[in-house]
């Protein structure tokens, strides 16, 4: 069984403000996803940055039958959105951007905008694999690429800089928090026995502070001296699958040239146990996955083929 999650980056239909200017650049950028999907053959796919359910449908279109596909109904300011693609019939269970209750609006510009919802939403689903129920969620958080007001991809000066940088980390924090309340749901307290993934764009890397949050209980992490150890903490913990991606390999995204891991899969204990591999790019490869590396304005990608990330995955013995 295969599980991967993948930014599409930009997933228009052509002739808007977000997407290829003609047709022949978007069926290229189809004709570039669909190669890519094809051979890593999912079980389950997380997708981010679908912009048009019409261009989600033209993409299955590609793939050939016998896939499956859900979107959020909860989509940006830019339209762009998650979902999934599989191979494998299934139901969805949660579609929510709401902050646990607990959790306040945060500050999102110098005007004191606040906001109490994430500004993606989570999709949860439930599929019906050979090994049991998989319960997955897949979100795409707050991004680490700034934009400023007036539509800038370039502040004033630093000091809006700072201020926009910590705006941008209240609500990637917040959302964090919120996908770790709805991990719960789907875990039950029950992780030992449940198999549950919590997988998409988190926007930032592995030891960050807003990635942590979702792990759950500390400790027993990957190749950490208390992975070996059950402990109670394992009903409710989530397991970084990132360890076992080959160190070469170990890069979802290239910005400004500094190679990056920002696109995870979290396995519950009962998942973690069955990882047999994990990877980025298509599976089998040695080769590091061919990104561009992109800069602070992300017009500039525009109609751009293929995508800027690279899909993650692991495969489930």
């Amino acid at each position: 069984m295969l599980i991967g999650t993948w930014n599409l980056e930009n997933l228009y239909r052509p002739g808007g403000p977000f997407g290829p200017k003609d047709k022949a650049a978007y069926e290229t950028k189809l004709a570039a996803l669909a190669e890519v999907i094809t051979a890593l053959d999912p079980t389950l796919l997380g997708v981010q940055e679908v912009g048009e359910p019409e261009a989600l449908r033209d993409l299955v279109g590609m793939l050939g039958g016998g896939w499956h596909a859900a979107l959020s109904q909860h989509a940006d300011s830019r339209g762009i959105r998650v979902g999934f693609l599989s191979r494998t019939p299934f139901e969805v269970l949660h579609d929510t951007d709401g902050f646990p209750a607990k959790l306040r609006p945060v500050q999102a510009d110098d005007k004191g905008l606040v906001v109490a919802e994430a500004g993606r939403g989570f999709l949860a689903v439930e599929a019906a694999t050979e090994g049991g129920p998989l319960r997955a969620a897949v979100c795409h958080l707050k991004s680490k690429l700034l934009s400023y007001p007036g539509g800038r991809f370039q502040p004033r000066d630093e000091g809006e800089r700072a201020r926009f940088g910590a705006y941008a980390l209240y609500r990637r924090a917040a959302e964090a928090a919120s996908l770790r309340a709805l991990a719960d749901e789907l875990l039950d307290g029950d992780g030992r026995e449940r198999d549950v993934v919590v997988l998409g764009d988190l926007n930032d890397e592995v030891q960050a502070a807003t990635t942590q949050i979702l792990l759950g209980p500390p400790g027993s992490e990957i190749d950490t001296t208390g992975f070996d150890r059950a402990d109670a903490g394992d009903a409710g913990r989530l397991w970084n699958a990132a360890p076992r991606i080959p160190a070469a390999q170990r890069f979802s995204r290239i910005n400004s040239g500094r190679r990056e891991l920002i696109d995870h899969l979290l396995l519950s204990h009962r998942l973690v146990r069955r990882l047999t591999a994990a990877g980025t790019g298509a599976p089998g490869e040695e080769e590091v996955p061919r990104l561009p590396s992109v800069g602070d304005d992300p017009v500039e990608r525009r109609g751009a083929a293929g995508s800027d990330h690279a899909p993650v995955w692991v495969r489930i013995g």
